[in-house]
């Protein structure tokens, strides 16, 4: 999944105001985020295999580090406790905490079976969504659509960055969508891992696109 996580982190912005939306970002994305760093250090690993589903030719060999059920409750746990150093916020932190879960949650939608529980426990989990592109986009886009609509409401752009930056982040998250889905296996696993890199280039935007809206009082 991928626009899904986005549309969560817009969504959770809506419900908690005092949460940037680089901040839901960054939580929503954090398993994702972390496992580019752990395949160029070795300590996890996917193979490219076009054809292996509809809609991704990855098969996620091994990544129990990043994406183990439990240890998506340890990172939960960690990027909260941070965020409540910083922030003293506790509202804030359990959003933020459900955030990182989600990721790992609304991957077992689509992944095949290869999510961990833990590190090394052999039961692996996942719906398998991803063998069909109707499902899978019938599942994800109203998420990202749902979240956009819910933040665009909730909250009221500032200046013109306000506006046409959050259309263009809007736009450049739906444009990696399609070309993730219509374009062509990616050439090595260290591209994947760079690209994924790039991920916290999306975590900027969003703190940018935020400094320059506000939430709508009631």
């Amino acid at each position: 999944m991928f626009i899904g996580h986005f549309g969560i982190a817009f969504a959770a912005r809506r419900c908690t105001p005092q949460i940037s939306l680089g901040t839901a970002f960054l939580a929503a994305q954090f398993l994702d985020l972390l496992w580019p760093t752990l395949l160029l250090a070795g300590a996890e690993s996917v193979r490219i295999q076009p054809g292996a589903t509809e809609v991704t030719p990855l098969v996620f060999e091994h990544y129990p580090i990043s994406h183990s059920l439990l240890m998506a409750g340890v990172w939960a746990a960690a990027v909260a406790a941070g965020y409540a150093a910083m922030r003293r916020n506790l509202a804030g932190s359990i959003v933020v905490a459900l955030l990182v879960l989600s990721h790992w949650m609304l991957d077992a939608l689509v992944h095949e079976p290869d999510l961990p529980l833990a590190p090394g426990v052999g039961t692996l989990v996942g719906l398998g969504l991803w063998n069909s592109r109707a499902g899978t986009l019938l599942a994800e886009v109203p998420i990202f659509l749902i979240g956009v609509w819910l933040y665009a409401r909730s909250t009221r752009a500032l200046d013109r960055i306000g506006v046409f930056g959050l259309a263009g982040l809007v736009l450049f998250l739906a444009l990696v969508y399609a070309g993730n889905l219509l374009g062509p296996p990616p050439p090595s696993v260290t591209a994947i891992a760079w690209v994924g890199q790039a991920q916290w280039l999306l975590v900027a935007w969003a703190y940018w696109v935020d400094a320059h809206r506000a939430p709508l009082r009631a």
